[in-house]
């Protein structure tokens, strides 16, 4: 049976009203159930501040689950026995006595797994609350980001969860690390002699990473215009996908082998220094434009706006890695809200051949490419050129796909979300999708100079439309060097 992969444990969300936990947590934890991956003795306890019938919360639980569960996956038996899982404890988690009720509420258990569904500012008081009633030597701790704002306030943050939890108890949650195409990263590579002898400065020219959001902000305004889409977005989600595409083959699949691999990477990003700046990092922030035929506001129009922030909702930037494999090759990372589609991808460039012997005008076409789309359809394409079929095309060349496209391959298998993978890799105890301190304070080191660079400028974020790829200097950062951005239309 497959809930034999994991031990039953208790897992208590901390944070368990919250729009993460309802909208994905509650959702993952019902496909594991439904999936027959957790043990029958495996309980759910849902913490929150809110005071009030624990019944009544717990219905509001279930109404949430039927809502962003797909109705097709919605079984009225599987979500009653997930249900029956729960329990529900108000407590105030920077009260150290309101700790005493939860060891009450939680009964003897050999293994709990706390959830941190709540700001970073909690972690430290939640760590303390466990550590004091005896529960931490028994208790894995996963932390949602954003560890902190930046280097100093990360170390903040993992100083005080690493003074009652030791490294190997605690998962930092980064959720694309569990996206079904970024697994598969480490496979297409390390498994294909084919892609592995070519993933060099030798015969790659460079390298594309796209995480593109049709969203605006969503009522996180007051998050968002503290952080900005460099903190939000750069510093955790395009850098681990830079390290798992830039890696040197670690000696083996254990978590400190691939994360020791990702740390080198990230030491060898060249800094940006400010004078740099204006030709390698691009900043924008939407105005009001257009998306799917539909009006949407510029974002100092969004509600409860700073109508005079100069927060970036828009990044896109020209990085280097020094190091034999990629010295040369530059990596052009960019993201942002109000683009025309959703979409995150890395599109490979290899380079062309060295001798051409066909037609002068067809030249352009020469580039084979290899695209791994992680969303909306998960899956991996490689650019080949053929010869055009007919017996009037002589040698005429045509662009054209090797495609894997999981739901097409794989029909009746259902794709897993991200949560689903990252909760049953923490109730088995593996740490190797998650991102360890050192991996943090890197990528802060590096996302610090780049803020403190705009700042030393003062040069505000530049306009662009909603609806649209961006500033026009976006498109200017890669045309600089003779390439454009794949599939932009």
């Amino acid at each position: 049976m497959a809930s034999q992969l994991v031990e039953p444990c208790t897992l208590a969300l901390f944070g368990a009203l919250g729009d993460l936990a309802l909208r994905k947590l509650f959702p993952a934890l019902y496909q594991l159930d439904r999936a027959g991956l957790l043990p029958a003795e495996t309980r759910i306890l849902a913490l929150a501040r809110e005071d009030g019938d624990p019944a009544a919360h717990l219905d509001a639980i279930g109404e949430h689950l039927r809502r962003h569960v797909p109705a097709r996956e919605v079984e009225e038996g599987a979500v009653q026995r997930f249900l029956a899982r729960l329990d529900y404890l108000s407590m105030d988690f920077r009260e150290a006595g309101a700790y005493l009720g939860l060891v009450d509420k939680l009964g003897p258990v050999t293994q709990l797994i706390a959830y941190f569904a709540t700001p970073a500012s909690v972690y430290g008081a939640i760590c303390a609350g466990l550590a004091a009633t005896g529960l931490a030597e028994r208790t894995r701790v996963v932390l949602e980001k954003p560890i902190g704002h930046d280097l100093e306030s990360s170390r903040a943050v993992n100083d005080a969860v690493a003074a009652h939890f030791p490294e190997n108890r605690t998962y930092r949650i980064d959720h694309y690390l569990g996206k079904e195409t970024v697994q598969n990263l480490i496979a297409l590579r390390f498994a294909n002699s084919l892609f592995e002898t070519q993933w060099n400065q030798h015969h790659i020219s460079h390298v594309e990473i796209t995480v593109a959001e049709q969203v605006g902000i969503e009522g996180r305004w007051g998050y968002f215009d503290e952080a900005g889409q460099l903190r939000d977005m750069i510093q955790n989600h395009l850098l681990q996908l830079l390290c798992l595409i830039a890696m040197d083959p670690p000696s083996d699949l254990s978590a400190d082998s691939i994360r020791d691999e990702k740390v080198k990477v990230l030491k060898a990003l060249a800094p940006i220094a400010p004078e740099q700046l204006g030709q390698q990092v691009v900043r924008g922030q939407y105005v009001a434009g257009s998306i799917l035929g539909k009006s949407v506001p510029g974002y100092l129009e969004e509600d409860n706006a700073n109508t005079h922030s100069d927060t970036e909702t828009f990044v896109a930037l020209r990085a280097e890695i020094r190091n034999w494999r990629w010295s040369g090759v530059p990596f052009y990372l960019r993201t942002g809200k109000r683009m025309p589609q959703k979409l995150s991808q890395i599109v490979i460039h290899f380079k062309e051949p060295p001798h051409y012997i066909f037609a002068p005008e067809q030249r352009p076409l020469i580039s084979n490419r290899l695209i791994i789309r992680l969303q909306p359809d998960e899956g991996i394409s490689l650019q080949v050129m053929t010869k055009d079929q007919g017996l009037d095309k002589g040698m005429q060349l045509r662009s054209g796909p090797l495609q894997l496209s999981f739901s097409d391959t794989f029909p009746s298998v259902r794709i897993p979300d991200a949560y689903e993978r990252l909760l049953l890799e923490v109730m088995k105890g593996n740490q190797n999708l998650f991102v360890r301190k050192d991996e943090i304070e890197y990528a802060w080191k590096w996302c610090d100079q780049l803020i403190a660079g705009w700042r030393q400028q003062g040069a505000a974020p530049k306009p662009y439309a909603a609806g649209t790829w961006g500033p026009v200097a976006s498109i200017a950062l890669i045309t600089r060097d003779g390439r454009s951005w794949y599939g932009d239309l």
